[in-house]
């Protein structure tokens, strides 16, 4: 056996007639997989109740406020078909809290569309989501309905009117939440709006 190396093999069965490479400290490879394998439902339930404690969350927290930015980068990095996959699997899993979520955003939505809107008004709504349906589609990504000034907000507070909607991507939406948009924006607004 060479100095240094980290296995050998004698080509003599293990105590349990493995024919395989050993370790240096004498334990069979095919020994050690099958070790790792019986215990990796017990791995498997341990991480997860882990995970669901306080100090797991607590732990994960301290972790992302830590590396913030790698965490957002690796996110936006997965697929696109990874991310529609993973929604799709959280929905199926929590259909009560995606009923509830919907019924609110609705709620807030009839809240914030003012009585006087005009028919027409609430055609060029509908359009905009419809192009947003017809955007997805078509390109593969996921397009939605955004609020220039967001319908919550501890400052002001936008109506849902269709000067105040524009189609952008879900990436877009998520990284601008509920902030207030730059200047440049309210410049483009149409006159009188």
């Amino acid at each position: 056996m060479a100095a240094g190396a980290k296995y050998y093999f004698t080509g003599e069965p293990c105590k349990h007639g493995h024919v395989a490479p050993r370790k240096t400290k004498g334990a069979c490879l095919e020994c050690l997989k099958a070790e790792w394998e019986a215990g990796k439902e017990k791995r498997t339930a341990y991480f997860t109740e882990y995970n669901k404690s306080k100090a797991g969350q607590a732990a994960k927290q301290r972790y992302y406020e830590a590396n913030k930015d790698a965490v957002k980068a690796r996110a936006m990095a997965r697929p696109t078909e990874d991310k529609q996959r993973y929604r799709e699997k959280w929905a199926s899993e929590n259909v009560v809290y995606v009923r509830a979520l919907t019924k609110a955003r609705r709620r807030k939505h009839r809240l914030a569309t003012p009585k006087w809107l005009k028919r027409s008004d609430i055609l060029a709504i509908r359009h905009l989501y419809q192009m947003a349906i017809s955007m997805s589609r078509t390109t593969g990504q996921a397009y939605v309905v955004d609020h220039i000034i967001p319908l919550q907000h501890d400052d002001i507070c936008g109506l849902h009117v269709p000067w105040n909607l524009r189609v952008i991507t879900r990436e877009e939406n998520l990284t601008k939440s509920n902030k207030l948009p730059s200047e440049d924006l309210y410049l483009a607004w149409p006159k009188g709006a």
